[in-house]
């Protein structure tokens, strides 16, 4: 008998939460993260493009990302290694959880993944050195098409002190959520 991915329904409509199954025994563990029919059975489809990574130390704050149409993505994100706090911003015009959203806390020994499906902004931030997030995608990096809104800019309470967080040039240059026309 073959063990089942657990997804569950995350508050903006179309994201989920993934516990993979884990296998444990004397040797350590062994984690089957992706199954295409298991995700297809809740409407979820997907082709890996991509995947990357980031090591980022405390404090780090990446986001608020996307891909515009017609190179909009769903992803895959998990944390490997350290603690990040994984958020979603629905950017749909017309969904009504827009400019809403929600976080979960992602870290390496939960082995949790998130779905977030096309439409949606996602940042993190790392709260141990040494915080690894992977990334799959379904479709491939196109720079002309990636975009941002504000960290800072959607009511989120990110749970560390302004001065606290390291935030690229890029990342503070982009929209606030007010000034955003959706192309979504």
């Amino acid at each position: 008998m073959s063990a089942a991915l657990n997804i569950t329904p995350l508050p903006l409509r179309g994201a989920y939460l993934i516990d993979p199954i884990v296998h444990e025994d004397v040797r350590g563990r062994f984690i089957k993260s992706f199954h295409a029919e298991q995700l297809s059975e809740h409407g979820l489809r997907f082709e890996l493009r991509e995947e990357f990574y980031s090591v980022s130390s405390r404090g780090v704050l990446r986001g608020m990302h996307f891909q515009t149409p017609p190179f909009e993505h769903a992803k895959l994100v998990s944390c490997l290694q350290g603690r990040a706090l994984d958020v979603l911003l629905d950017l749909r015009a017309g969904s009504d959880t827009y400019g809403r959203h929600c976080s979960v806390e992602l870290h390496g020994t939960g082995q949790q993944i998130i779905w977030i499906p096309r439409g949606l902004a996602h940042g993190f931030l790392s709260l141990e050195d040494g915080t690894c997030v992977a990334y799959k995608t379904d479709r491939e990096h196109a720079p002309a098409h990636d975009a941002g809104v504000r960290w800072d800019s959607f009511g989120f309470d990110w749970p560390l002190p302004v001065e606290q967080l390291l935030v690229s040039a890029r990342d503070q240059g982009h929209p606030r959520l007010a000034e955003f026309r959706s192309p979504f």
